[in-house]
């Protein structure tokens, strides 16, 4: 029996020795926090997948919109516009009514009103910002509510992605504890219906409505890691995307354009639904495959969380529920366990693996599964993770396979020396792919850099920096990939790209002009993330070039690279150099070879450094035929200064100054660039410049930078320059937007 026993150990020593350490590995790369931010994700899709949940009928949401904006004409509204608007609302004789806008300070006419109609509305809730809550100043509430306990707290947890998926409960500063704006509105409903708050009986320090016990937020609930969970938080079942709830507009109430019952025993919440208010949050309904997240209002949260309380007290609607952590780490060793099992059981006797069309087709319905499970597990208000256990299947089966496969040394060299798939692909496919040289080919060359990047590097944290460039390099690459062009390196916020290389194709040069032209589009996208992240707006510039260099295996029998090198990447580089963000510049000879479908913008005579003929570069608009791509224009309206604005200035010699300083003035302004006067003689589209404004009599530097580009000479003969800021540092960027805009307004 015991010689049975250790024969059936041997036979599946594979998957005893993997699915626990995988299942191990996964659990400790879980708790590291690795998956955090792709279970959110998957979390997000399970809102989105079951059928658009009825609109809570207990709700109203007063929203003070654009259009309300457009025809009250006043932001903050005036007092004795509140007052008006409560008053037409405690006709209808509502619950209650949640005033979600900060109004800690009197707006004139009708204060006190206002102040009259607060004493005579005990079912009237304001809000209060507590201080460590979500961030920011504190901000008080009403004081004349404040007195008889008439306040909620307005924080909400953000989660690390600038994401809603929980709330506040209860919120603690100090020795003080207050209730949410979503809790305090269903407190005063729940006690018309004979339901108030007790102590559950499964736990006493847990809160429970009805037959709803709500369980707090813990920091590894679901897919969470360590997140901060102080205060009484809860999972937000979130009834629907934005618009989901009942919406009237103000001036809808005003002027009496709603029926009469609307809000008649009804919770009532007023606040702002406006973009240009900016209380705007994203929520799992913002996930979306295709187009720009939606954000919800902030009332809009708040009215989920009440619903999702009355919900689970009234109508047993489930809340969140997640696993505790032993039930996960069996989850996630089952999925380790399902891989193990189904890769070893394909294995030859010999340790060579084969592709089975039948075993792959069941490892995906085993994914398809858990994603199954995941989801009829949050119909009933369960969150399963799914992530880990799908990681842990598929580690477990990659580890096995690569036991089983026995991959030749000298492929996994190659894999180890070159970048590119299509690289590895051509290199393995020729006998001569592992030797060192190269052939002379013609090929399309494209360079892309990022303007002023190395200012702004220097402002920033290295982890910002480095995530700045991920989101670039990302969706740049994949671009490149879209247009079949092969990345040669990156070097450090540039990417040199290769067409024509390994592979040749007839349309080299006019996919990379394609490609150029894609990537300057893809700018907007890689900004608006960065605006979502709160991170600065980056530019790019692009030079491309066509001629006969030398591809191949360069380096070492120890370690090599497939590259290229010749005069035409150096003269790429210089072209590139010549390029503004949002620019690209092309050489004579891709212009040649890519032909009368591109579209040109202008064009100017270049002497490159270390070449001695001079050469015309073009600046590209677009191009026709299949792609049909088209640079958006770039307009820049130069404001002439009351008074000169006088300042000194430095060429850059690559990333320094030269040693020089210059005197000048900037005569005219723009938001992108300025018009310099200077007596010293510049280099159109060559030199680089570092500008300091001088204020005062005594004419004191301003702290902060100003970077920027000459672009051309405004006329022959005089010291004026057209001047395209690259960089402005945050200090002196506020100054020079105020002097741009007075002068605007002068004209």
């Amino acid at each position: 029996m015991w010689s049975k026993l250790r024969q059936q150990i041997w036979e599946w020593r594979g998957v005893l020795i993997t699915a626990p350490t995988v299942a191990g590995l996964t659990i400790a790369l879980r708790f590291a926090g690795l998956f955090q931010v792709a279970e959110w994700s998957a979390y997000d899709q399970l809102f989105r997948l079951p059928p658009q949940e009825m609109a809570d009928e207990r709700i109203v949401i007063v929203g003070i919109s654009e259009t309300d904006l457009q025809t009250l004409k006043q932001w903050p509204i005036h007092d004795d516009v509140l007052t008006n608007l409560l008053n037409k609302i405690k006709e209808q004789q509502p619950v209650a009514i949640g005033l979600d806008i900060y109004r800690d300070l009197p707006v004139e006419p009708g204060h006190q009103q206002l102040v009259d109609l607060y004493k005579s509305t005990p079912n009237l809730i304001a809000i209060k910002k507590m201080v460590g809550g979500a961030g920011g100043p504190a901000v008080q509430p009403p004081p004349e509510l404040e007195a008889p306990g008439q306040v909620s707290a307005n924080d909400i947890p953000l989660d690390t992605d600038s994401k809603i998926r929980r709330h506040f409960l209860y919120i603690s500063q100090g020795d003080e504890t207050i209730e949410s704006l979503g809790l305090r509105l269903a407190y005063i409903y729940l006690q018309t219906k004979g339901i108030t708050p007790k102590a559950a009986a499964v736990n006493q320090d847990y809160l429970q409505l009805g037959k709803a016990v709500f369980v707090p937020f813990e920091a590894n609930d679901g897919g969470y890691v360590r997140t901060d969970a102080r205060g009484y938080q809860l999972l937000l079942n979130f009834r629907g995307p934005a618009g989901t709830f009942k919406i009237v507009s103000i001036m809808d109430v005003l002027e009496n354009r709603i029926p009469s019952d609307l809000m008649r025993d009804r919770i009532v919440l007023i606040g702002s639904t406006a973009e240009s208010l900016n209380d705007l949050l994203y929520t799992p309904y913002s996930s979306s495959l295709l187009g720009i997240p939606k954000r919800t209002s902030g009332v809009e949260v708040h009215a989920n969380l009440t619903s999702t309380i009355l919900s689970a007290a009234l109508d047993d609607r489930p809340l969140i529920k997640t696993w505790p952590e032993w039930l996960e780490w069996l989850w996630i060793l089952s999925g380790s366990t399902v891989g193990a099992i189904f890769s070893w059981q394909g294995r030859y006797k010999k340790g060579v693996a084969k592709f089975s069309p039948r075993r792959t087709a069941g490892m995906f319905s085993v994914v398809g599964g858990i994603f199954v499970v995941g989801y009829l597990a949050f119909l009933k208000g369960w969150w399963i993770p799914v992530v880990p256990p799908v990681l842990a299947m598929a580690g477990s089966a990659i580890v096995i396979t690569s036991y089983i496969a026995r991959t030749a040394g000298e492929i996994r060299q190659t894999f180890s020396r070159y970048l590119t798939d299509e690289v590895v692909a051509s290199l393995l496919e020729s006998p001569e792919g592992l030797r060192l040289g190269g052939e002379r080919r013609k090929i399309t060359i494209l360079m892309s850099d990022l303007r002023g990047f190395s200012a702004v590097s220097e402002r920033l944290p290295p982890e910002t920096v480095v995530s700045m460039l991920n989101i670039y390099l990302g969706a740049m690459a994949d671009e490149i990939v879209k247009y079949q062009g092969t990345i040669d390196e990156f070097i450090g916020d540039a990417i040199l790209v290769l067409f024509g290389a390994p592979t040749k194709r007839e349309d080299d040069a006019e996919r990379a002009v394609a490609c150029a032209i894609a990537m300057q589009l893809a700018m907007d996208e890689v900004n608006q993330k960065n605006e979502r992240l709160g991170l600065p707006k980056i530019e790019m510039g692009i030079g491309i070039n066509t001629g006969e260099v030398v591809v191949g295996n360069i380096g070492s029998d120890k370690r090599a690279k497939y590259g290229v090198v010749g005069s035409h990447v150096n003269l790429t580089a210089r072209i590139e150099s010549y390029t503004l963000g949002g620019e690209i510049m092309i050489s004579e000879a891709t212009l040649k070879d890519v032909g009368d479908i591109l579209q040109i913008d202008g064009d100017f005579p270049a002497q490159p450094k270390g070449f001695n003929e001079p050469i015309t570069i073009h600046e590209l608009g677009g191009i026709g035929g299949k792609y049909n791509l088209r640079l958006p224009k770039q307009e820049d309206l130069l404001v002439k200064l009351k008074e000169e604005l006088p300042v000194e200035y430095g060429v850059l010699k690559g990333k320094h100054l030269d040693g020089n300083t210059c005197k000048g003035s900037l005569v005219k302004l723009s938001i992108k660039g300025a018009e310099l006067r200077s007596d010293n003689m510049l280099k159109p589209r060559e030199d680089n410049i570092k500008i300091n404004l001088l204020m005062g009599t005594d004419e004191t530097p301003v702290s902060g930078d100003i970077y920027g580009k000459v672009l051309r000479k405004i006329k022959e003969g005089d010291g004026n320059y057209y001047i395209v800021f690259t960089n402005i540092a945050p200090e002196v960027a506020g100054l020079l937007n105020q002097i741009y805009h007075e002068n605007v307004s002068a004209y």
